[in-house]
């Protein structure tokens, strides 16, 4: 059976705005030999700080941008990119001290209400210039107050100001509305230092899995995940591309 005229041009005119992504090229940058491998058993967070250091040192924007991965109330997977402020050896969370990457956000968005339900999460990174990418899974544990206040003092005025002025992930009217709270919350503070609101703060992830990936030349590309066994030490695997 024939179908409808009309669904017929419907279907062709979808099928002619279609895109096709052909493009490709070798990656040829560097390896993950064995003694990465090694490396990577001994200390994946010392690999995981020299591979960081060498997007940074490569003149890279936005080395520290990495895209953190929580979970909807639904169990949906919701990612977003945010800045890696520091590789922290003993964090402070209010309990014993962690070692751990941290971010910093509005506790009320999308993202800190999703943590705050479940904390499993997981972070990737990308460096495109060195054929590079790091993935980790873990979990996000808040900063303490002390923490997120030292970190919250050293922001320019303007980001201080913004974390009053925005109601992060909220539904507003227009643009007007957002500069309209800024102008409010700059008045509020007009002539003194802006105070940390109490719903910005931090967060440690703490990874129990890591995965370092380099690009090589025809898709055999380098996989080195590490994960954390019970003991506390690290197992290294190498992965097929």
């Amino acid at each position: 059976r024939n179908p409808p005229e009309e669904l017929t041009t419907t279907t062709n005119a979808m099928s002619d705005q279609s895109q096709h992504f052909s493009d490709r090229r070798e990656f040829e940058h560097s390896t993950l030999d064995e003694s990465s491998l090694q490396a990577v058993e001994n200390d994946p967070w010392a690999f995981f700080a020299q591979w960081l250091s060498a997007a940074k040192n490569a003149g890279l924007e936005d080395y520290n941008a990495m895209v953190l991965s929580s979970l909807t109330f639904d169990g949906a997977p919701d990612a977003r990119v945010v800045l890696i402020r520091s590789i922290d050896d003993k964090a402070s969370t209010g309990g014993k001290p962690i070692k751990s990457l941290s971010f910093f956000t509005n506790f009320n968005s999308e993202k800190g209400r999703q943590l705050a339900a479940d904390p499993r999460c997981s972070v990737t990174f990308y460096w495109k210039e060195l054929e590079r990418q790091v993935r980790m899974m873990g979990r996000a544990v808040p900063l303490s107050e002390a923490a997120c206040d030292a970190y919250f003092s050293s922001r320019p005025r303007g980001s201080q100001l913004g974390a009053w002025a925005s109601l992060q992930s909220e539904v507003i009217d227009a643009r007007s509305q957002l500069e309209e709270q800024l102008v409010e919350a700059a008045a509020r503070f007009e002539g003194r230092n802006v105070a940390r609101p109490s719903h910005w703060g931090g967060y440690a992830f703490v990874p129990h899995n890591f995965e370092f990936w380099q690009g090589r030349p025809s898709r055999l590309h380098d996989r080195i995940r590490c994960t954390q066994a019970s003991s506390g030490t690290w197992i290294p695997e190498r992965l097929s591309p």
